[in-house]
Parts: structure tokens; sequence; C-alpha cells
């Protein structure tokens, strides 16, 4: 014999009715927001070429570059921490790191430039 649950009703039943009343329809997912850097690059714009526009292209060309420049310092400062056996970042990493990758690119165009003239 099915048990029974306050005010005479089987347990199964009184399961089956809440969860007919207490189903809500499903939650709709928010988008993910995808980071950019268009809006510093836009103030930047503003600020040195008052009257200049850009296009959506171009925009995702910059921030392809900003993305790609961050990477590569962040990259190098890991690389110094490693080397100095650290384990955090500090300020100076990151200024060295710049420096290293700026140091590495000046000589690498002077080596094409020396090839260039060879």
């Amino acid at each position: 014999m099915p048990e029974l649950a306050k005010g005479g009703v089987t347990r199964k039943a009184s399961k089956q009715s809440l969860s007919k009343v207490t189903k809500k329809p499903p939650k709709r997912r928010r988008k993910a927001r995808k980071q950019s850097y268009s809006t510093y690059v836009y103030r930047v714009l503003s600020q040195v070429h008052n009257s200049s526009q850009i296009s959506s292209k171009t925009m995702s060309i910059m921030n392809s570059l900003m993305i790609d420049i961050f990477e590569r310092i962040a990259s190098e400062a890991s690389h110094l921490i490693h080397y100095n056996k650290r384990h955090t970042i500090s300020s100076g990493e990151i200024q060295g790191a710049g420096q290293a990758r700026l140091l590495r690119q000046r000589q690498d165009g002077h080596q094409v430039h020396q090839l260039h003239l060879a």
C-alpha cells in the first residue's frame, strides 16, 4: 500500500504536483563579453587627431596588435622572473621585458639593414 503524505495524497502524487507547480522556464545565458582595446585606441586617436575616424577593420587590426604586444611583454617578463628565480612579476620585470623586446627589434632591424647594404 502506498504511503500517505499530509492531506491524504500519496507521496508520489505530491512530488508530481510540486514539480508541475514549481517548474520555471529555463534561464537564458548571458552572452560572454569579448574584451577589446577598441575604446582605448579610439580615445588615443581622438586625442592625437581630433577629426580623424577609424574603420572597423582597422580597429580589429589595432586590437590584435595590442593583444600581441601585451602577450609578448608578459611572456618576456615571465622569462625574466624565471631566470631571476622569483615568483612574482613586478613593474621592474615589465619594464625590463619591454626594453629587451625593443632592443631585440632594433638589433633585428639593424641586421636586416646590413643585409640590404651588402
